[in-house]
């Protein structure tokens, strides 16, 4: 009786700690304005409840993904998702003023945390806009955070050793793509620049591997979409900075 006692304090404990270790978000939503000349604005998007310092990096990041989007300008002003929905609608107003056939704009962004251990957490943003032209633009955005110190992390800071996980990401992309390894990179009609292969901007850990996204335009046209790529953590954790169990 006593070992059965002391069997699920163990798992209790166990539960406990794997449960601390996960930070608490809330889901936040935005809208715009409800009117017939009011561009459609749509975000979705995780909060971080606590005060501690990831999660104040997680939420300040988010918000200047969201001001990034929807600001046209560099005023300084703007500081805020609200504000940033306000100035993309009085530009869209301006614009309707001018042209009253402009189509209406719009701007979607959906924020979620895909991939969180007890070192590293990444947040996908997807986000849709379309301010007139021919089509639209969407594109998707990985945010990686070092959970102890509270920290955002550039694409470089992932990596122990960024030289070997490129190559490898280059023969597994040629892999994938049907480029022949001895062959120019862009022979099947990519647009890498220079000719040489690089990892795109967006790279995050997800569930299934380290995803690398290139998003339109970005190594092809806006016809080929955005192009993935998962590296495996069993095969890249020696180039990895923030390992991933894979037992």
């Amino acid at each position: 009786m006593k070992r059965n006692l002391a069997s699920l304090l163990c798992l209790i404990l166990l539960f406990g700690c794997q449960t601390e270790s996960k930070l608490t978000f809330e889901p936040v939503q935005l809208q715009g304005e409800n009117c017939e000349d009011c561009p459609r604005i749509d975000i979705n998007i995780p909060n971080a409840l606590d005060s501690s310092p990831i999660s104040e990096a997680i939420n300040r990041s988010l918000r200047e993904e969201i001001i990034s989007i929807l600001s046209f300008t560099e005023d300084k002003d703007i500081d805020t998702p609200e504000k940033a929905l306000q100035s993309f609608t009085e530009s869209f107003k301006e614009v309707k003023t001018k042209f009253p056939d402009e189509v209406q704009w719009e701007a979607e962004i959906e924020g979620e945390v895909i991939y969180e251990d007890e070192n590293i957490i990444t947040i996908l943003m997807n986000s849709y806009s379309f301010t007139g032209g021919a089509h639209g633009y969407a594109s998707a955005s990985y945010l990686n955070f070092d959970k102890k110190q509270g920290t955002e992390l550039d694409n470089w800071d992932l990596f122990d050793d960024l030289e070997g996980l490129e190559a490898y990401a280059e023969a597994k992309f040629r892999e994938q793509e049907k480029i022949p390894q001895d062959a120019n990179i862009n022979d099947t009609g990519f647009m890498f620049e220079s000719d040489a292969f690089h990892l795109p901007n967006n790279i995050g850990y997800t569930i299934e591997g380290l995803k690398l996204i290139y998003n339109q335009y970005e190594v092809a046209s806006y016809a080929d979409g955005p192009i993935e790529l998962v590296l495996p953590y069993s095969e890249i954790n020696p180039y990895l900075k923030y390992k991933v169990k894979t037992e």
